[in-house]
């Protein structure tokens, strides 16, 4: 399935810099605004130590992990909203993602310019929650009008929809993102369908020095303090660090590299992890001597909509599913083993899938 993670920020925060860790694209990675016009693109894997363990035990032909598609967007200064800098091109692009992935500087560096003089990361956010709910504003205004002239016809519909207009536009008013918006389940969907910027989930990532990267410093308590009330996770990682890590081949150099820091992973994969929960994804994996591969769900997929990411026949003509906990072959070993100890089960279309299951599809088509 197909999901996008957008890293966003002010010019010069080191957005692309991370971007190019993650990905090794080589995105243009430079000391001034606007060194990222175009959208990059890039596709991670998820690092995952359950599909490690399940190649140790099948040793299949072939190995996939699950993905994760990162787009680094254009940096955004204040006027976005009104077309300033990049403005309409960023919000966009940003429009186009499923999560925002918001990074902010949190280090000082007098060879980097910041493009407001000053390093603030409160400051920063602010600056671009501000574009962004102006956005959504201007989105929202225009559907009252033609909310009030539709409610005229007075049909509980109509009243609805123009109460529930009314509110997004109230609550941004207050300063305040969509995603915060206390919405009753039923009316979600109506939200959903609107795409405003402001509804998209966040994770916030602080962009430090070495110094700071195990404990953080003055202004990354500031930053976790400002987003207190958001229900947002605020992460640690330094974007240089990572980008001299990405350059050692040898995974023995990068583990003893992290030893000297005294990191036990890479700051990229916590916020790999982190961006792939925060889209309410999980992992199910598929496992055989030919291939052993992780697949990505919605949390609460079923197994037959689990089925058709494989392929949309194995949806339309499931039958059943033959599921395997991984804590369980992690410690009998082999599908075997597991058979002859009763722990497979066999799953109808009902099954609520599991982060970690091993599945096996039977369909007719």
């Amino acid at each position: 399935m197909g999901v996008k993670a957008g890293i966003v920020g002010l010019p010069n925060v080191g957005k692309s810099t991370l971007f190019n860790a993650l990905t090794s694209a080589n995105a243009l990675a430079a000391n001034y605004p606007f060194a990222t016009k175009e959208p990059n693109i890039g596709i991670v894997p998820v690092p995952d130590s359950r599909l490690d363990r399940l190649i140790e035990l099948v040793t299949p032909k072939s190995t996939v992990p699950t993905t994760l598609e990162v787009v680094d967007i254009a940096g955004l200064i204040k006027g976005a909203s009104q077309g300033e800098g990049l403005g309409n091109q960023f919000l966009a692009n940003i429009r186009e993602v499923d999560a925002i992935i918001h990074v902010l500087r949190c280090f000082d560096d007098g060879q980097i310019v910041h493009v407001d003089g000053s390093i603030d990361p409160v400051r920063d956010k602010e600056i671009v929650d501000t574009e962004l709910i102006l956005k959504d504003l201007e989105i929202l205004e225009k559907r009252l009008e033609k909310q009030k002239k539709q409610a005229k016809d007075a049909t509980r519909e109509s009243k609805a929809a123009l109460e529930l207009v009314q509110g997004l536009v109230d609550h941004l008013n207050e300063e305040k993102p969509i995603r915060s918006y206390q919405a009753d389940p039923a009316v979600q969907p109506k939200i959903d369908e609107l795409m405003l910027l402001t509804a998209k989930p966040i994770l916030y990532v602080c962009n430090v020095d070495e110094a700071a990267i195990k404990t953080g410093n003055a202004y990354t308590e500031a930053l976790q303090k400002a987003v207190a009330d958001e229900d947002a996770e605020c992460i640690l990682i330094s974007a240089g660090i990572e980008a001299d890590i990405a350059e050692l081949d040898d995974p023995a150099d990068q583990r003893d590299f992290l030893d000297d820091l005294g990191l036990e992973a890479p700051g990229l994969h916590v916020l790999i992890r982190s961006a792939y929960a925060l889209l309410n994804l999980i992992t199910y994996f598929t496992a055989g001597e030919k291939e052993v591969r992780a697949w990505t769900v919605r949390q609460g997929a079923t197994a037959p909509q689990a089925a058709g990411v494989i392929h949309t026949d194995f949806e339309t003509g499931f039958i059943r599913a033959e599921v395997i906990k991984f804590s369980d072959y992690d410690s009998l070993g082999s599908e075997q083993a597991i058979k002859e100890a009763g722990k497979m089960s066999v799953e109808g279309k009902d099954y609520v899938v599991q982060d970690g299951d091993v599945m096996h599809f039977r369909f007719n088509v």
